[in-house]
């Protein structure tokens, strides 16, 4: 059985698109990106055009993902929320390629999962996890 933090991970690597969340100013602020896992890391790619990565960079985000999208219609719904520390990232080749065709310049972005929680609609995958090292 996976730790409580494998499991976001896992699934996270299911879905290639999420919501990233942070505060511009004293507000709110959640704008989409794409991610990728990697070494246990979650990437973010986001248009640089917006200036969005300006309101997440050096700062603690949440990210949140799910399969509301893509789930079939016997397949459990979830959502994964991470947090952690974001940082601007320098992509491998291999990396961008995973992240497929872009339009536009991007900005990478990479999350170290600090505390994360899982919710499922049966409650089976329902876990908050405490602070990761």
């Amino acid at each position: 059985m996976p730790t409580d933090e494998q499991l976001a991970v896992d699934l996270l690597a299911r879905t290639d698109r999420g919501r990233v969340a942070t505060t511009l100013g004293a507000l709110p602020f959640l704008a989409p990106a794409r991610h990728i896992v990697a070494d246990e890391r979650l990437l973010l790619r986001m248009p640089r055009s917006h200036g969005h990565h300006h309101a997440c960079v050096d700062r603690v985000v949440a990210y949140g993902a799910d399969n509301l999208d893509s789930a079939g219609p016997d397949d459990d719904l979830w959502s994964v929320q991470v947090i952690g520390a974001c940082e601007p990232h320098e992509p491998t080749a291999e990396q961008v390629e995973r992240f497929g065709p872009t339009r536009g310049a991007m900005v990478y972005l990479r999350i170290e999962p600090r505390l994360s929680t899982v919710h499922s609609t049966d409650g089976g995958l329902e876990r908050h996890f405490g602070p990761t090292l």
